[in-house]
């Protein structure tokens, strides 16, 4: 037993921890904002999972495998699925009161799914269900006096983390600043300090504030994959960020499930028309990257006005008791959606990418492991299925705690401390980029809402770095549809800016603007870098997929003075073969 570093308070985070204590660890979950709030707090559409008759475990593997776009890794889509039901009945057990009809759990349909399999509770807010069933079982165990079976858990809330701590090659705590239990950015002294601990477990979710409009609430800035990159963990799939079809087009984009389509509701445009038929043999319910770009290209034809979700068939009666939360999010802006087709546009949703890890949540860093959105297990490949987010976070959650016992992953040497990453590369790199930049004009259709990178990157270098700045800059030229000379362009102003102080006294949007710029300049490049389009990631340049280009694109610090990355291709981290542990020989709660 040891001590266990916890960062992020969503279903990942929060698991980790109560398995961790469970196991008879010393924990401590330090979470930024307050402990119920978390990307998880916001999901709507529910979790997958082979739970029923007319289901099995290899269809929701084949599921997953086609939206992938042949970029997943098999091993870890295979446990996704087969530990998913006993990952659910845990949560069951928990106290997540997941819906149910006169057959037992009630269950929906969602895109690129052949079965209804779709788990949710409160109607459209199983992951605020979800949330707050696992806040409470964490502050229970909190609360508890902790014993020679059963560790202790300390929760450290308006906590960030900053950096990792490396030693000997080894991650043995992190930097993070606190205000004391105070809202941080209502608080002007914060707290620096650094935590020790025998392992550290990154749940800290994606990073949707590296765009403009984005379903993810303003704390996710990608934090803990950064930090990791900094201290020289492997990172990969970083080009593949996958847009929501359908978020409400009012300020702060509301999200409105792909349940919705599920249930019958369709997709037209300003015509009334349902273009959706044209561009998948499923319509409506095609995979999230074919119905987002569909979405963004007849939005452009329109002169960037959104798109019309048509749910009027569907009735008052269902729309109100499957989906209250869409319900009130549209009373709130005055429409009604059971009389009138709503508004909707893409929104950055879920990032694919972020630290390697192998199936057991193991990083390329001894002392790391990383679980939830901010990890690249494999398991979503270019294209994540609907709803296996929640599944994924719940699984690998568990399966990172049970390896804590189990021998490290073996990783390289590496220096302590490491240099400012970007400090003696910006200059270089933005001529780099600057000859890198095609001659050609943004294609046609990149034009209005989803074009203009060019435009975008000038005023940026005018006006200077600022987060709206970045974040219009990335959904401009990094968005649903991009081009290499959009990208390129995009480079050169990032490497123009320079990087917030994140010395002692900086405030916590100076580290969370670090960040975002970290992250935007690796996005950039990893997207530079997959000349074809596939999955979530599409290249008007190069609109096909390459067989050739069917491995993950993987980073780390160091390497080309250019730029400041090695890519490191193809993937090899699942280089030892750990022992085989049962799902049913998890911890049970």
């Amino acid at each position: 037993m040891g001590s266990v570093l916890v960062v992020g308070s969503g279903l990942a985070g929060l698991t980790a921890a109560v398995r961790a204590t469970d196991a008879g660890h010393d924990v401590t979950l330090v979470t930024k904002a307050s402990l119920p709030e978390s990307n998880t707090r916001h999901a709507q559409g529910g979790i997958a999972a082979a739970m029923f008759r007319d289901d099995s475990v290899d269809t929701h593997i084949l599921d997953t495998l086609r939206a992938g776009a042949g970029l997943c890794d098999a091993e870890a889509v295979r446990v996704l699925c087969a530990e998913g039901p006993a990952r659910v009945r845990d949560l069951i057990r928990f106290g997540v009161d997941f819906d149910r009809d006169d057959s037992g759990l009630t269950r929906g349909l969602e895109a690129a799914h052949s079965r209804s399999r779709v788990l949710h509770a409160g109607g459209d807010a199983t992951g605020a269900e979800i949330e707050a069933a696992l806040v409470a079982t964490v502050r229970a165990r909190a609360a508890a006096q902790g014993s020679a079976a059963v560790g202790r858990l300390r929760i450290l809330e308006h906590t960030m983390l900053t950096d990792l701590v490396v030693r000997g090659g080894r991650v043995v705590g992190a930097t993070v600043v606190g205000a004391g239990g105070l809202d941080m950015l209502d608080h002007r002294e914060l707290d620096h300090r650094v935590l020790d601990a025998d392992a550290v477990i990154l749940a800290t979710g994606g990073a949707g504030s590296l765009y403009r409009h984005t379903t993810n609430p303003a704390l996710a800035t990608g934090d803990g994959v950064a930090a990791a990159w900094r201290a020289g963990a492997s990172v990969a799939d970083l080009e593949f960020y996958q847009f929501h079809p359908t978020a409400l087009a009012i300020p702060g984009t509301p999200l409105v499930s792909e349940a919705v389509r599920g249930e019958g509701a369709v997709l037209r445009n300003a015509k009334g028309e349902r273009f959706l038929l044209a561009a998948h043999p499923d319509a409506e319910l095609g995979p999230r990257d074919v119905v987002a770009r569909a979405i963004a290209r007849e939005m452009a034809a329109q002169g960037g006005e959104p798109v019309l979700l048509d749910a009027t068939g569907l009735g008052r009666e269902l729309l109100e008791a499957r989906f209250p939360t869409i319900t009130e999010a549209c009373r709130a802006a005055g429409l009604d959606w059971a009389l009138e087709p709503i508004p909707v546009a893409p929104a950055a949703h879920y990032w694919m990418g972020g630290i390697v890890t192998d199936v057991w949540g193991r990083s390329s860093l001894p002392g790391l492991y990383a679980v939830g959105e901010a990890a690249r297990t494999g398991a979503h490949g270019a294209n994540r299925l609907a709803s296996n987010s929640l599944l994924e976070a719940a699984v690998f959650a568990d399966r990172a705690v049970r390896a804590l016992s189990l021998p490290l992953a073996p990783s390289d040497p590496l220096p302590d401390p490491l240099p400012d990453p970007f400090s003696e590369f910006d200059a270089d790199f933005a001529r780099h980029a600057a000859l890198a930049l095609p001659r050609a004009v943004t294609p046609p259709e990149m034009s209005g809402e989803f074009g203009g990178a060019e435009r975008d990157g000038e005023r940026g270098r005018a006006s200077g770095f600022s987060r709206e700045a970045l974040q219009g800059l990335m959904w401009e030229s990094a968005g649903v549809l991009r081009s290499g000379a959009g990208l390129a362009a995009a480079a050169v102003t990032l490497a123009g800016w320079t990087r917030p102080e994140t010395g002692p006294g900086a405030s916590v949007s100076a580290h969370e603007d670090a960040n975002l710029l970290d992250l935007a300049r690796l996005t950039v490049q990893a997207a530079l870098a997959r000349e074809e389009s596939r999955g979530a990631h599409h290249r008007v340049d190069f609109p096909s997929a390459r067989a050739e280009l069917a491995y993950p694109l993987v980073w780390a610090l160091g390497g080309d003075r250019a730029t400041g990355l090695t890519n490191r291709t193809p993937l090899a981290n699942h280089t030892d073969p750990a022992p085989v542990i049962q799902a049913e020989e998890a911890i049970a709660c």
